[in-house]
């Protein structure tokens, strides 16, 4: 097993396998029942007067699981288009009843042996170099480190930094190698990683949550599958616009 350790500003530039314009839509299901949808959009936008990309991604509750626990979830990064650094971050739950908001700005220019954050709920904090938050580690994930999946060992590891929820949150995939998966009837040729789960409360092992990125220049995430106590939630695409590259389809 190899450990690959993420340290985002050594890294060289890669080819990019997205643009703003990208939109891409899922339907959440729990055996053979729908119940929610989920985006992922990235387009540009402003933040403190500076031109940047806005990648929201958000999740809501359909049909009978929307009546009996309602959930708006939205989180958004506001990226640097010439670092792929987040320069803030919203985080908006809505489940049930409970409600949570955060925004954080990120600060990488003061400090040359660290990054500065400011959050509304805790206040400051200072955080390792290159440090991102979970909407911009996914973009950066799909340009610095699926470039070269076509090179990697099944059982390689990718760690990457993360600030969630007011704390420090390391994000650790394995490779589990190429395989072809049928999304919408069509056979197209993947990647798979599975994001290391803390065994507990929802989850039996560490690999009990599978990500399929397409094996082409897109790298785009169209299946997630999450195996819990009481079942599997399949996260499936049903549609998407505005790639950068048509989707290789076998």
């Amino acid at each position: 097993m190899i450990i690959l350790l993420t340290v985002p500003h050594l890294l060289t530039a890669q080819a990019q396998p997205y643009m703003p314009g990208e939109k891409v839509s899922y339907q959440i299901r729990y055996g053979p029942v729908n119940g929610g949808l989920a985006y992922l959009e990235l387009k540009e936008g402003y933040y403190n007067g500076k031109q940047v990309w806005h990648a929201v991604v958000s999740g809501k509750t359909t049909g009978l699981a929307d009546a009996v626990y309602r959930v708006r979830d939205t989180y958004e990064s506001y990226i640097d288009p010439e670092t792929d650094l987040p320069v803030f971050s919203i985080r908006n739950i809505s489940e049930g009843k409970y409600r949570k908001y955060n925004e954080v700005s990120f600060d990488h220019a003061t400090r040359s042996d660290s990054v500065l954050l400011f959050s509304n709920l805790s206040g400051n904090h200072t955080g390792p170099r290159g440090i991102l938050d979970i909407v911009s580690g996914f973009y950066w994930f799909r340009k610095y480190h699926l470039a070269a999946a076509d090179s990697l060992v099944p059982g390689e590891i990718f760690s990457m930094t993360t600030w969630f929820a007011d704390e420090l949150y390391p994000i650790i995939l394995k490779y589990r190698g190429k395989e072809t998966i049928r999304v919408n009837g069509n056979k197209i040729a993947c990647y798979r990683f599975h994001p290391v789960t803390e065994v507990g409360r929802v989850f039996k092992t560490e690999e009990d949550m599978a990500v399929w990125f397409t094996a082409d220049e897109n790298f785009l995430p169209v299946k997630i599958r999450f195996d819990i106590f009481v079942g599997s939630f399949i996260v499936d695409m049903i549609s998407f616009e505005g790639l950068k590259e048509p989707i290789t389809i076998n």
